[in-house]
């Protein structure tokens, strides 16, 4: 399987700047693995939506949509598991 492109949402860099600094050095881990295994083991479904998808990192999730057919993965949000749901 080949690699995909992985996009991210102005929203979701804004996400990232605003994380603590012990914690983004684990969510870029856990973003780039996905550009090899874009729906890894423990991967969900984001329940309301068609195509999202959300990966745990500690207490922070990773919201992110998977185009097989465009080989990318546009990351969404990225935020504590407390408000990761709101505006979905």
């Amino acid at each position: 399987m080949g690699l995909y492109e992985i996009l991210v949402k102005a929203g979701a860099e804004k996400d990232i700047t605003r994380l603590p600094y012990d914690v983004v050095p684990r969510i870029l881990k856990k973003i780039e693995a996905l550009s090899e295994t874009p729906i890894p083991h423990g991967a969900r479904k984001v329940s309301g939506t068609e195509s999202l998808y959300r990966i745990r990192a500690g207490d922070y999730r990773i919201i992110y949509e998977v185009s097989h057919e465009r080989r990318q993965i546009t990351i969404v949000y990225v935020r504590h598991r407390h408000s990761a749901y709101r505006r979905l």
